[in-house]
C-alpha cells in the first residue's frame, strides 16, 4: 500500500528537479534539426568548412550539431572565436579524440593533438626552444639552399608547363628532410621521398574525414562502413616504418661519427653537426634517466613530434605556395605589382632574395596574407571542452567538440569588404589584422595556447620560396588557358589542397647565367 503513494511521489520529485535543472541550464545554440538517435549524421558530406560556413549564415556565428550522442559546435563569428580562443581559452584547450587521431598520433602522444596540461606545456616548450625558435630557423641554411635548388630546377625547365603542386611539394619536402632529418636522408633516395609525400597526403585526408564509427557507442566501434579504420591501420604501419627508419639512420650515423672521431685525435674539439632528430634523441637519452612522472617524454612522443613536423612542415607550406600562384595568375595586375616591387628592392642584377629584402617587401607580405585569408592552412581548428561552458548565452557541455571555422572568419562580410575577392591592398591599411592571433577575423595559424608553434619557420620558408619564384620568373598559363579559367576548387582533407593541381609555364625575368 505504501508503494502506491511512494512511487508517484518519487516520480513527481524527479520530474520537478529535472524541470528545474533544465530551466537553470542555458539552451543549446541554434542548428539544423536532427533525427532521433543519429542526429545530423545524414548531413556528414556537407560538414566541411564550406558547408559549415553556409549553415552558419542561416543559424548564426555559433552553430550546434549532433552526431549520434556527440555534440559539435561550430564557431564562425570573430566575437565568439575570441570567447573560445582567448577569454575562455582554458576551457576549450583540449583536442577531440577520433579513431584516426588516436591511432595516427600514437595515442595523442604528439603536441598537435595531445590534451592540455603539464605534459602538453613541457612538449610545447620543447618545440619552441629546440625546434622552432627564430634563432634555430635562421641556422637552418638548408631552407635557403633548397629554395635556391628549386630555382635552378625551374631554370632548367623554362618554357615548359610545370605542375606547381609537385614543384612546391618537392621544395617543402626537401626543406623538411634537410632541416629536420639531416643530410643523411637527402633527396638522392627519390622512392623514399615519394613514400614520405604519400604518407602525409593520406594523413591529411584521414584527419579531415568524418568517420561514422567515431559517433557510435563504443561497443559498436568495430563498425566501419566507410573503410576508414582499415586505411588508418595501413597509414599507421607506413608511418611507423618510415619514422623508425629515420631514427635508426641517425643512431647508426651517431655510432659511425663516434668511431671516426676517436680515430681523428686532432679533431676531438670539433663541434658535431646535429639536426632535429639528433637533438630529440639526445633529449630522449636524458629522459630515460628520469623517474616516472606525468611529464616524462617517451619514444612515442619523439615519433609524434617527427610526425607533426612531417605533416605541418610540408603540406601546409606547399599548398600555400600553390594557392599564391593560383591567385596571382587569376589577377595579372597584382602579379605585375609584386614583381615590380621585387625588382625595386632586390634588383635585376641579383637573383637571391635575402632576409634583409623580405623586411622591405611590403606588397609581397600583403599578397601572402590575402592568400592565407582566402585559403587558411587549416580551415577548421579542432578543440574540445574540458568542462561545461557558456558562450554568448548558450550552453556547451563538457566533452563537446568545437570547430573554429577560420575559412568562414576570413570571409565574414561584417569584417571584410568584398570578402570573396582577392585584394591584397586591404592589408596595406595600418589597421589591418596581423598574423599574431589577436585579430579573430584572421587567424590562419590559430590563436591562444593551441596556436601553431611552427608559425615563424613556416612563414620564413613561405616568404622566401614565393619571393624567389616571383622575382626570378614570369609565370603564364598554358596556351589556350585564360586567367578566368583558373579554378579555386578544393580537394578533401584537413588542409585545403587544390582539387586540380595548378599548371603554369615559367620564363626567366633575369639573365639565366646570373642564377648559379
Amino acid at each position: 500500500m505504501t508503494l502506491i503513494f511512494l512511487v508517484p511521489l518519487l516520480l513527481f520529485l524527479f520530474r520537478h528537479l529535472l524541470s528545474r535543472w533544465f530551466r537553470r541550464r542555458k539552451p543549446y545554440p541554434p542548428g539544423p534539426r536532427g533525427l532521433p538517435i543519429i542526429g545530423n549524421i545524414l548531413m556528414m558530406s556537407h560538414l566541411n568548412h564550406r558547408g559549415l560556413a553556409k549553415l552558419s549564415r542561416t543559424y548564426g556565428g555559433l552553430l550546434h550539431l549532433r552526431l549520434g550522442f556527440s555534440h559539435i559546435f561550430v564557431v564562425s563569428s570573430p566575437q565568439i572565436a575570441r570567447q573560445v580562443l582567448q577569454v575562455q581559452d582554458h576551457v576549450f584547450s583540449n583536442r577531440p579524440t577520433t579513431i584516426a587521431i588516436r591511432y595516427l598520433t600514437y595515442g595523442q602522444s604528439d603536441l598537435a593533438f595531445c590534451n592540455y596540461g603539464p605534459f602538453w606545456r613541457r612538449m610545447r616548450k620543447l618545440y619552441v626552444m629546440m625546434l622552432f625558435s627564430r634563432k634555430r630557423a635562421e641556422s637552418w641554411a638548408s631552407v635557403d639552399e633548397e629554395v635556391h635548388k628549386a630555382v635552378r630546377f625551374v631554370v632548367a625547365n623554362v618554357g615548359r608547363p610545370l605542375n606547381v603542386c609537385k614543384l612546391a611539394f618537392s621544395l617543402t619536402r626537401d626543406i623538411t628532410f634537410r632541416a629536420a632529418f639531416g643530410s643523411s636522408s637527402s633527396t638522392s633516395d627519390e622512392a623514399r621521398l615519394d613514400e614520405f609525400l604519400g604518407i602525409i597526403q593520406e594523413f591529411s585526408k584521414l584527419f579531415g574525414e568524418i568517420n561514422v564509427a567515431d559517433y557510435a557507442p563504443s561497443w559498436l566501434s568495430w563498425i566501419d562502413p566507410q573503410g576508414i579504420n582499415g586505411r588508418v591501420e595501413k597509414a599507421r604501419k607506413s608511418l611507423d616504418g618510415f619514422i623508425e627508419s629515420i631514427i635508426n639512420d641517425h643512431l647508426h650515423k651517431k655510432k659511425r661519427d663516434q668511431c671516426d672521431k676517436k680515430k681523428r685525435d686532432h679533431n676531438t674539439d670539433e663541434e658535431e653537426e646535429t639536426d632535429m632528430v639528433d637533438q630529440l634523441l639526445m633529449f630522449y637519452k636524458e629522459e630515460v634517466k628520469v623517474k616516472d612522472s606525468e611529464t616524462k617524454i617517451n619514444l612515442d612522443n619523439i615519433k609524434g613530434i617527427i610526425m607533426d613536423v612531417m605533416f605541418g612542415g610540408t603540406e601546409t607550406v606547399a599548398l600555400a605556395i600553390e594557392w599564391v600562384l593560383t591567385e596571382l595568375l587569376r589577377s595579372p595586375e597584382n602579379m605585375k605589382r609584386v614583381q615590380d616591387e621585387l625588382a625595386s628592392v632586390v634588383g635585376f642584377d641579383n637573383w637571391r632574395v635575402e632576409d634583409t629584402h623580405l623586411e622591405k617587401l611590403t606588397f609581397l607580405k600583403c599578397i601572402l596574407k590575402e592568400t592565407l585569408r582566402l585559403h587558411p592552412p587549416f580551415p577548421l581548428l579542432l578543440h574540445e571542452t574540458v568542462e561545461d561552458a557558456e558562450v554568448s548565452g548558450y550552453y556547451i557541455p563538457k566533452g563537446s567538440r568545437v570547430m573554429v571555422n577560420t575559412f568562414a572568419l576570413g570571409r565574414d562580410p561584417d569584417s571584410w569588404s568584398d570578402p570573396e575577392i582577392f585584394n591584397p591592398e586591404r592589408f596595406l591599411d595600418p589597421g589591418a589584422p596581423d598574423l599574431k592571433g589577436n585579430d579573430f577575423e584572421f587567424i590562419p595559424f590559430g590563436s591562444g595556447r593551441r596556436s601553431c608553434p611552427g608559425m615563424q619557420l613556416g612563414l620564413y620558408a613561405f616568404e622566401l620560396a614565393v619571393a624567389h619564384l616571383l622575382h626570378c620568373f614570369t609565370w603564364r598559363l598554358p596556351d589556350g588557358v585564360k586567367p578566368g579559367d583558373v579554378d579555386t576548387i578544393e580537394g578533401p582533407g584537413l588542409t585545403v589542397p587544390k582539387a586540380d593541381p595548378l599548371v603554369a609555364v615559367p620564363t626567366t625575368r633575369l639573365l639565366c647565367h646570373i642564377i648559379s
